[in-house]
């Protein structure tokens, strides 16, 4: 599949993969703060932003989008960032495609498999009806019934576009709610990883807890593992400054 991607900056390559109902847009800032010695390609998934859609889903899938990118764009060795489910993209592609990657870093995920979080996400952006909606302000006041947390509603939002007067969705909705159970499983479990990775937690998120270091040390065995105080899920966004300039140390220490 050809993804739809952006490029800033020249150097060598940094590609930077979004977490769900993300895009490559949510980047914008990080791209432009990290291409001052760098080439940074955000892209979208399938099934996100301006990607094209597909009724396949799974990280495998993804993984060789973004080796067909790759190849297409004639890179050689790349650096990848993955926030979440890109995440387990960038771990995937690492396991699969080991001769693309030169450095990995990983946003607060892990291998394991996940418990269901996001089922009631999906439900309430099924149920709203954008056909009767003018604006994106209508669309948060509907949602704001079933997802209390503005912050999160904002995010999702960024979502709906307006197309010859209609709002319309960027996400395809149906598949990624159909395959979710794909997304929260497991990824690369049998496999040793040897490239240099950093993984990146955030003190207040539960998505790599402690005795996950034990198996993400497994897996990776060339892996450093950081927490940034104060950060929840999304590092990047609660604290860009730390965050940058903890990618930036890694990336520039050969």
């Amino acid at each position: 599949m050809k993804l739809h991607y952006r490029i800033i900056g020249e150097g060598a390559p940094l590609i930077i993969l979004h977490g769900l109902f993300g895009s490559s847009d949510n980047w914008r800032t990080m791209a432009k703060q990290l291409s001052s010695n760098r080439q940074v390609i955000t892209v979208d998934l399938r099934n996100h932003g301006q990607s094209p859609q597909s009724d396949l889903m799974s990280y495998q899938l993804m993984a060789d989008d973004v080796a067909e990118l790759i190849r297409d764009l004639d890179l050689n060795k790349v650096e990848v960032i993955g926030h979440s489910i890109g995440g387990k993209v960038a771990m995937m592609l690492a396991a699969n495609y080991a001769e693309y990657i030169n450095k990995l870093i990983v946003i607060d995920i892990a291998p394991k498999s996940y418990p269901d979080r996001h089922s009631n996400i999906f439900e309430a952006l099924l149920d709203l009806d954008l056909s009767v909606m003018t604006k994106r302000a209508d669309a948060d006041k509907a949602l704001s019934v079933k997802i209390k947390n503005k912050a999160i509603r904002q995010f999702l939002l960024m979502n709906i576009v307006l197309e010859e007067g209609v709002l319309k969705w960027q996400l395809n909705l149906p598949v990624l709610s159909e395959k979710y159970p794909e997304l929260i499983k497991g990824v690369c479990e049998d496999q040793i990883i040897k490239h240099r990775s950093l993984f990146l937690r955030g003190s207040l998120s539960d998505y790599i807890e402690d005795d996950d270091v034990i198996r993400v040390k497994q897996q990776f065995p060339n892996a450093t593992i950081a927490t940034i105080e104060q950060a929840g899920h999304w590092i990047h966004a609660e604290k860009p400054d730390l965050f940058i300039a903890t990618v930036q140390q890694f990336l520039n220490n050969d």
